[in-house]
């Protein structure tokens, strides 16, 4: 994995430990868990931006009339593109259960000796 910036490093930590937990964590899906954190992150920023501007649906056209604000489309685009991701990670209920992984089972003696500091 290529460095990545502060916050998609993050997601994509948190990302391949989620797909851990689930037994579905290939190292070659690095690269498709590198791109589904840029999506998210992406989503992030532009969330914000939207909310920043009290949520502006439309736009004035040069014309006098309403559209769509670009901002508005873009995150439709990119709440597509990420569930595409999150599908392909197995990481919501439909598509984990399609593929039939079964989790890991959690060893308790393991569990209780980390929490241990052992």
């Amino acid at each position: 994995m290529r460095s990545l910036p502060p916050k998609q490093a993050d997601i994509f930590d948190e990302t391949v430990a989620r797909m851990k937990s689930l037994g579905v964590y290939r190292e070659e899906y690095d690269g498709q868990i590198e791109i589904y954190a840029q999506l998210c992150e992406q989503y992030v920023l532009l969330t914000e931006r939207f909310e920043e501007s009290g949520y502006e649906v439309e736009i004035d056209t040069l014309t006098g009339g309403r559209k769509k604000a670009p901002i508005v489309a873009t995150l439709e685009g990119l709440r597509k593109d990420i569930l595409a991701y999150s599908d392909r990670l197995c990481l919501n209920p439909k598509s984990f259960e399609s593929v039939g992984v079964e989790p890991p089972k959690r060893d308790a003696l393991a569990e209780a000796l980390k929490e241990l500091g052992a």
